[in-house]
């Protein structure tokens, strides 16, 4: 079974599916919210922008691939997409530690405003260049 996900997983992807978010909120859905709720879609969002944002200028769809833009997918660019992702993920970590330590003293309608502001940022890097989301 390894051997079949190993053969079917694209090589020099730079971000998955997995690392975005999956809906955007109003403000009167966020103030239902309480503040460890807040909390995990301040994560989420703080997640997809850490991941991608690197990325951007290369592609903003998940799933690309270097290939997919053009460049030459041997062992040294794939590395470096691998080790990237592989750091970012280690990196954000500490960035989730530090949120969970610190953002629960923050006002709950800061919170609200970050997370909306978040995902306007989010919306902007999904539109891309051609204006799709």
């Amino acid at each position: 079974m390894s051997t079949l996900s190993a053969q079917t997983k694209k090589k020099g992807v730079f971000f998955g599916s997995d690392k975005l978010i999956d809906r955007f909120h109003t403000i009167d859905e966020l103030q239902d919210l309480n503040k460890g709720e807040l909390i995990k879609l301040y994560l989420e969002r703080t997640r997809e922008i850490f991941i991608v944002l690197p990325y951007l200028s290369l592609s903003n769809e998940p799933g690309t691939s270097l290939s997919d833009v053009g460049i030459k997918e041997d062992s040294d660019n794939i590395k470096v997409v691998e080790k990237n992702n592989e750091i970012a993920d280690r990196a954000f970590e500490y960035t989730t530690n530090t949120i969970k330590e610190l953002i629960p003293y923050s006002d709950t309608d800061k919170i609200i405003w970050t997370i909306l502001y978040f995902e306007e940022m989010i919306k902007k890097m999904r539109l891309g260049t051609k204006g799709n989301i």
